[in-house]
């Protein structure tokens, strides 16, 4: 059984939610990637995939778009989960920071560093 479910938030539509109880350090989820060069960015910036986007590569001159729940975990200052670029797999691979209880969304910092409280390009809602 898959550790994770969809379910609504209060604040921001969809998000992703422990179907059972999560430890620090277990590998959530491995959300492999579609990448979309450089060249395409002004196309997708005119799409609701602009909102849904990682950036990607060694100089993260592309952008990856993750398939499975990759793309709806939500953000959080004080996320309880991080995620890893794997550029080898192809994937974004979720782990577990903090233990997750059974129906607790799990929330990812977007700016990649779980203390990093840089402004993103949408009101933060908490």
């Amino acid at each position: 059984m898959k550790p994770i479910c969809i379910k609504n938030t209060d604040n921001y539509g969809r998000g992703v939610y422990a179907a059972r109880d999560i430890k620090t350090g277990e590998l959530i989820e491995v959300s492999p990637v579609l990448i979309s060069p450089q060249t395409e960015w002004k196309y997708l910036e005119k799409t609701i995939l602009f909102d849904y986007c990682f950036t990607w590569g060694e100089n993260y001159e592309h952008t990856a778009i993750a398939l499975g729940y990759g793309s709806l975990f939500n953000h959080s200052y004080t996320p309880n989960a991080v995620f890893v670029y794997n550029l080898d797999a192809l994937s974004i691979d979720f782990y577990a920071i903090a233990n997750i209880n059974e129906n607790e969304e799990i929330t990812v910092n977007y700016n990649c560093d779980p203390e990093d409280k840089s402004s993103l390009w949408f009101e933060i809602i908490d």
